[in-house]
C-alpha cells in the first residue's frame, strides 16, 4: 500500500481546485485526469445536498483513464481516496473470469471494498477507545503482578459450552475458578497505584509474567454456505459469541502483555455490528473501485483460445458498474453510487473494443500524457515523496550524505527518458531502476564507507552511460 496522506479531510471543505492542489503534491502533470477525479469527488458532496427525492437518481460519472504504464493512473485514484478517507480497492481486470470458468467472479471486487471499509471503520473505533483500552490493559497487568490486590469478580462461565461440546464432539471444560479474593483494602489500593505508575514509565517492560490469552475455538467442520470469497462465512463467525473462548497461558514480557491486553480490551469495547453498518454505508456512498488493465479484456473480435472469456468478463462487470446489489458476509451492498475508475494502456486494443454497454457506463474519458524529461526532473525533486529525498533519507541512516547537483538530476532524467524510448515505456517506474543502478556501489559500501557523495552529471555518465548507450544491454539491466 501507498503511504497514507495526513488525516482524512472533510470532503465538504475541498473544492475541485483544492483537490487538484493536494494531488499536485504527489503526482506530476496529468492535469486533465486530476480535474476529472476532483469533479467526481466534489459531485458526491453536491449530491448529498440535493433534495432527497432526486438524490437517488444522481449516479456517479465513472471515469476511464487511458495512458501508458507508470504515468500516475493508479496513484491519482489512490491519493484521491486517501485524501478523504474513502474506502478504496484496486483490482486487476485480468484476474476475473466469466461465470463457468475457473477463477474469481467479478462480485469479489465489491466484497473486497466492504472488507476495506470495515478495516477503516474498525481502526477509527479502536482509536476512539484507545485510552480506555490502555487503562484496562494496565489493570490486567497489575492483576498478574499482584493477584492478591485483585477486586472480586463474578464467574463468567459460558452457558452454551456443554451443549456445543456434545454437538461438535469437543470437550469444553470450563477453567477452574480460583477462590474469591478478599475485599480490596487501602494497602492493596496503594500497591496498585504505585504499580500503575511504574508500568506507565516502563519500569516492568522487560519483566516476564504469565498471562491468559483468548483464542478462537477451532471447529472440525470447515466452511458452511460456500467459500468466503463468494460471500460465505466460517461457522465460528456465524455463531459469534456463542462459542466459548479457549484460553491459553503464555509467558511474555510486560511490554508484550500490555500490547496483547490492549488489543483484547479494544475488541471488547467496539460494537462490531455498528462497525459493519457504518462500513456498508461508506462503501455504498463513498467507495471507489479502481479497475486496472481494463484494456486486457477488451478483445478485438476474438472468440476462441485463451481470449474466450474476455467479453464474458465485460458482461459480468457491467451489472456491477451500472448498479446492483451484491451479497457479502457482512450484508448486502448496493453499487449504484460507488465510483468506478477504469484504466488501461490500450496499446493493442482501443476503448471502442469494449462492449458498447460498458463503454456507456464510463462517460468521462481522460487521456494521460507520456512523461517527458522535464517531468522526470520534477518527479525526482518536487513531490513530497520525491525519489531523491527518499534515497537521501535511506542512506543518511548509514552516515552517507547524498548531494544531487542540478546537472546530475538533469542527466538522470535524460537517461531515463532515453531508455524509455529505446525499450518499453514504463513511465516513472524507470527512475527506480536507473537510481538503483546509479547508487548500487554507494548502497553496498555503506556503512563501512561514510561521508558525502556528490551526484553530478559526470558521476551519472560514468556509471550509466555505457549501459544506456547499448540498447540491447539496457533492455536487460535498466
Amino acid at each position: 500500500m501507498t503511504t497514507a496522506l495526513p488525516a482524512a479531510i472533510d470532503p465538504s471543505t475541498l473544492t475541485p481546485q483544492q483537490i487538484v492542489g493536494e494531488l499536485d503534491k504527489y503526482i506530476v502533470g496529468q492535469a486533465n485526469a486530476k480535474r476529472a477525479v476532483a469533479i467526481a469527488l466534489r459531485n458526491r458532496y453536491r449530491r448529498a445536498r440535493v433534495r432527497e427525492d432526486l438524490r437517488d437518481e444522481i449516479i456517479p460519472k465513472n471515469i476511464l483513464m487511458i495512458g501508458p504504464t507508470g504515468v500516475g493512473k493508479t496513484e491519482i485514484a489512490r491519493r484521491l481516496a486517501s485524501l478523504v478517507g474513502a474506502p478504496f480497492v484496486k483490482v486487476e481486470a485480468t484476474k476475473y473470469t466469466e461465470v463457468g470458468y475457473v477463477g474469481r467472479d467479478v462480485e469479489s471486487m465489491v466484497r473486497d471494498l466492504v472488507e476495506a471499509a470495515i478495516r477503516t471503520v474498525a481502526d477509527e473505533r479502536r482509536e476512539e477507545v484507545k485510552e480506555l483500552a490502555e487503562r484496562h490493559a494496565v489493570e490486567r497487568i497489575i492483576d498478574a503482578l499482584h493477584p492478591e490486590t485483585r477486586a472480586p469478580q463474578a464467574s463468567g462461565n459460558n452457558p452454551f459450552a456443554a451443549t456445543l461440546g456434545s454437538i461438535f464432539g469437543n470437550t469444553f471444560t470450563p477453567p477452574p475458578q480460583p477462590p474469591p479474593p478478599p475485599p480490596q483494602t487501602a494497602d492493596a489500593a496503594g500497591v496498585r497505584e504505585q504499580t500503575r505508575a511504574e508500568i506507565e514509565r516502563g519500569f516492568y517492560d522487560v519483566r516476564l509474567i504469565e498471562i491468559e490469552v483468548e483464542e478462537a475455538q477451532s471447529l472440525p467442520i470447515g466452511v458452511i454456505g460456500g467459500v468466503p470469497d463468494q460471500g460465505g462465512g466460517d461457522l465460528g463467525e456465524m455463531l459469534g459469541g456463542i462459542l466459548p473462548k479457549r484460553r491459553t497461558r503464555k509467558r511474555v514480557t510486560v511490554a508484550d502483555a500490555r500490547r496483547i491486553f490492549e488489543q483484547e480490551e479494544a475488541a471488547k469495547l467496539i460494537d462490531m455490528d455498528a462497525v459493519r453498518r457504518e462500513a456498508l454505508r461508506r462503501a455504498g456512498e463513498d467507495g471507489i473501485i479502481f479497475i486496472d488493465e481494463i484494456d486486457k479484456v477488451a478483445g478485438a473480435g476474438t472468440r476462441g483460445g485463451p481470449d474466450v472469456s474476455r467479453e464474458g468478463v465485460q458482461r459480468d462487470i457491467l451489472p456491477i458498474v451500472e448498479g446492483s446489489t451484491v451479497t457479502t458476509k457482512h450484508g448486502p451492498l448496493k453499487t449504484d453510487h460507488v465510483l468506478f475508475i477504469a484504466a488501461g494502456a490500450f496499446h493493442i486494443s482501443k476503448p471502442s473494443d469494449l462492449i458498447p454497454e460498458l463503454q456507456g457506463r464510463f462517460p468521462i474519458r481522460v487521456e494521460l500524457d507520456s512523461l517527458t524529461a522535464d517531468d522526470f526532473k520534477t518527479i525526482l525533486t518536487q513531490p513530497k515523496n520525491a525519489l531523491v529525498e527518499q534515497y537521501k533519507a535511506l542512506l543518511g541512516t548509514e552516515g552517507v550524505t547524498l548531494e544531487f547537483a542540478p546537472d546530475g538530476i538533469e542527466q538522470l532524467a535524460t537517461f531515463a527518458m532515453r531508455v524509455n524510448e529505446q525499450s518499453e515505456n514504463i513511465g516513472a517506474r524507470r527512475l527506480h531502476t536507473v537510481l538503483e543502478r546509479l547508487l548500487e556501489e554507494v548502497s553496498f559500501a555503506a556503512p563501512e564507507q561514510t561521508g558525502t557523495v556528490t551526484i553530478d552529471a559526470a558521476y551519472v555518465r560514468d556509471r550509466l552511460a555505457g549501459v544506456v548507450e547499448n540498447a540491447d544491454l539496457s533492455g536487460y539491466i535498466l
